[in-house]
């Protein structure tokens, strides 16, 4: 019986955990922007992309930054909101471009009616 306590446990965590890390997209297909405008915010980010596909309903995109780290993000593809990020840093670098918000979310699609999304946020001189 010492088994079943923490193999509950176990499948309790695990269950939550799938819960909490849903990072599928939503927007409806007539809403999505299109691949080249997800490519050209990606590239302002200063994202060299190697690849865009689809998945989970999301613009996944994989390239490289100008220090040579390997980005991989998920964007929403209704306004380009950045749904997950993921850095393999290089060996040396330093992560504080993505520690301190310079990849934020596009602008709102509804302020922005042409679609294109903004700039990335400035850090503050505070």
């Amino acid at each position: 019986m010492k088994l079943a306590v923490p193999l509950a446990v176990v499948i309790a965590l695990a269950t939550s955990g799938a819960a909490l890390a849903d990072d599928d997209c939503r927007s409806p297909m007539a809403d999505w922007q299109p691949r080249e405008a997800a490519m050209a915010y990606v590239q302002r980010l200063g994202i060299n992309a190697d690849r865009l596909k689809i998945d989970d309903g999301c613009y996944e995109i994989r390239g490289r930054d100008a220090d040579g780290n390997t980005v991989e993000l998920k964007l929403e593809p209704g306004n380009l909101a950045v749904v997950s990020l993921e850095v393999e840093f290089r060996s040396g670098a330093d992560p504080s471009r993505y520690l301190a918000g310079a990849l934020g979310p596009a602008d709102n699609p509804t302020a922005n009616p042409t679609g294109t999304p903004g700039a990335a946020p400035q850090a503050s001189g505070n």
